[in-house]
């Protein structure tokens, strides 16, 4: 019997991790996350697209850690802003700016356009060592609000807006929100050809060759 593949998650998300890992459940994959592993550099985010980004992350856990790594990238893109706050959406009032302040920040920038469509986007990265990858992205398209609804989700989840279900992301229940979301549609997709993945990996994986230690008995 072949081991099962280690695929690492590059986050020390609990909640990403596990998510991750009831999707591929019984897909002859161990799932493992930066948490297993002992302290490696943070990766700089600062890649001008979520796909740079993702990438990043994924290839650079994959070459430091020896496994085939995964990553994603995702933020809010505003159509009224020129696509901000894009990739700087977690930073968008601040390095340690709060999700009700980031809100707060986008709702006072959105304050006199008409044009409320945005959406979420999300890249997955999935990449070897060898720095060889795979992409799969999710979009889901909804409205910025004019206030704030919801208790639910985090960052702009309050303010974003989901039409068929006449909810903000806030407002919709954890089933609800994994199905409909951008990062949701993205893990689906992997998840529908993880076959293909799996084929992927095992095909681009560097083999690494075993060398016989030779002791010279003549040595003095």
């Amino acid at each position: 019997m072949k081991p099962e593949q280690v695929l690492v998650i590059a986050t020390r998300n609990k909640g990403k991790t596990k998510e991750i890992t009831d999707l591929l459940e019984g897909r002859g994959v161990v799932i493992k996350n930066l948490d297993d592993f002992g302290p490696i550099p943070e990766v700089v985010e600062d890649g001008a697209t979520f796909d740079e980004n993702a990438y990043k992350k994924a290839s650079f856990t994959a070459r430091i850690l020896g496994f085939p790594a995964m990553a994603d990238d995702s933020g809010l893109v505003v159509e009224a802003l020129g696509g901000a706050p894009g990739v700087l959406s977690a930073r968008y009032a601040g390095e340690n700016a709060t999700d009700e302040e980031r809100c707060k920040k986008l709702l006072a920038e959105m304050e006199h356009h008409e044009n409320r469509r945005a959406a979420f986007e999300c890249v997955i990265s999935i990449a070897v060592p060898t720095g060889a990858a795979l992409t799969y992205e999710g979009r889901c398209e909804g409205e910025i609000t004019r206030e704030p609804k919801g208790h639910g989700g985090f960052g702009y989840d309050p303010v974003f807006y989901y039409p068929p279900l006449g909810k903000t992301f806030a407002e919709l229940t954890r089933e609800e929100k994994n199905r409909v979301s951008h990062r949701g549609r993205a893990l689906n997709e992997v998840a529908r050809e993880f076959d293909k993945v799996m084929i992927w990996i095992r095909q681009n994986m560097p083999i690494f060759e075993k060398s016989a230690c030779v002791i010279d008995d003549n040595d003095d």
